[in-house]
């Protein structure tokens, strides 16, 4: 990957991303009038025995999908009096194949209204279901406030398929009486099942944290939801569902709404997250015990045991699924956020995750084949502003500005 990460990367992807699409539509837009347009000089330069015809009736369907059915009507009547008019100034307007063209054109345009009311009406429908895929997303997977205990929060979801909107990544945090807790997953399939599945470890969860006194407690509450979830179910998924996950806490000092400055973490088979820290060096949680996945506790049990890890301020915590990791390009080599995050400063979580999805894009060429959640927890250091949107990204080197 030749481009480095930086902020503000995402915006200029946008930009440049945007400029080809808005000239292909001012083009489409322009498309039937010039068709024609292009059929009356062809029809004026061309022997009466050549037709332009064809043109004529082209344009109309032309318009019939990108535009309202009354512009579709319009081009329609256009490209008919543009044929019947040649024929008068041709003076052919009585011949038997003059009758043919004009029905031919009249036929087409008829066609092209029906085509209009078709595409409308289906996009409608999309757009409905649209609305309702985006308002059950915020439903089960809504997105974190911006603070939480006094942690700067930022969360994405990018879906591997244009225009989907859910799938079986899931994260959530959450504020508790023993501190700023998380968990962040990804159920196995695809679907309405992984979706109820998502439901299932984010209800738990929110119960959980709340009620459970230590970070393995609420792992095994989890468990215990998924187990009860998979014996609901019937076929394959009874058999082999499970749910990676990782789960964090972020404990508070003594009482004085402090944090103690380390993290806890259990990791059930999910990618490691990532630590950032104020200076640009970088470290992966990896846990000392692997441990299977949630809603696998028949095959092997053994206690959970949260790892705690220095969480000093001006850190930044980054969790992430298997969808940023196995993440390829054009040669198949996985996408690295160690290697490409190392040594880099952010100026907040947004930042990063902005400057993170912009270089997953770049990698892949564009699209993955696996939905993308990410999440990613600041401490703010001591007389850090809310945010610092405006500084740059500082390289490794040095190089750049400093605030």
């Amino acid at each position: 990957m030749g481009h480095p990460l930086g902020a503000g990367g995402g915006e200029r992807r946008g930009g440049e991303s945007r400029r080809p699409y808005g000239r292909a539509r001012r083009f489409i837009r322009a498309l039937p009038p010039l068709i024609i347009a292009g059929g009356i000089v062809f029809d004026l330069l061309t022997p009466p025995e050549y037709t332009a015809a064809p043109l004529f009736s082209a344009a109309p369907l032309i318009a019939a999908p990108f535009f309202s059915t009354l512009t579709t009507l319009l081009t329609g009547i256009a490209a008919v009096l543009a044929s019947v008019g040649l024929h008068l100034y041709n003076g052919t307007a009585d011949e038997i194949p003059t009758l043919t063209e004009t029905l031919t054109v009249l036929t087409v345009s008829a066609l092209a209204l029906l085509v209009s009311r078709v595409v409308r009406r289906s996009g409608e429908r999309l757009a409905s279901a649209r609305v309702i895929a985006e308002t059950a997303q915020k439903a089960v997977l809504p997105t974190p406030a911006e603070r939480i205990g006094g942690l700067q929060c930022a969360a994405r979801y990018e879906a591997a398929q244009a225009d989907a909107f859910i799938g079986g990544d899931l994260f959530a945090v959450q504020d508790t009486p023993y501190g700023v807790r998380l968990v962040v997953g990804d159920v196995r399939g695809k679907g309405m099942e992984a979706v109820e599945a998502v439901a299932v470890v984010i209800g738990a969860f929110r119960e959980a944290a709340e009620q459970e006194r230590s970070l393995e407690g609420v792992a095994q509450r989890l468990e215990r939801a998924l187990t009860r979830e998979g014996t609901r179910r019937d076929g394959l998924d009874a058999v082999e569902g499970f749910t990676t996950a990782v789960l964090a806490e972020i404990p508070r000092g003594d009482g004085n709404g402090t944090f103690d400055g380390f993290v806890r973490v259990v990791n059930r088979g999910h990618p490691s997250p990532l630590i950032l820290y104020a200076d640009g060096r970088l470290d992966t949680l990896e846990p000392t015990e692997p441990a299977l996945p949630l809603g696998m506790g028949d095959l092997a049990a053994w206690p959970d045991r949260a790892e705690g890890r220095p969480y000093p301020p001006g850190a930044t915590l980054l969790f992430y699924t298997d969808g940023l990791s196995e993440a390829r390009n054009a040669a198949g080599v996985f996408y690295d956020p160690g290697e490409r995050l190392a040594g880099r400063i952010f100026p907040g979580p947004e930042e990063l995750l902005d400057a993170l999805v912009d270089d997953v894009r770049r990698h892949t060429g564009g699209g993955t084949t696996d939905d993308m959640a990410l999440l990613a927890l600041a401490r703010p250091a001591t007389g850090q502003p809310e945010r610092r949107r405006t500084m740059p990204v500082v390289p490794p080197s040095g190089s750049g500005h400093r605030p």
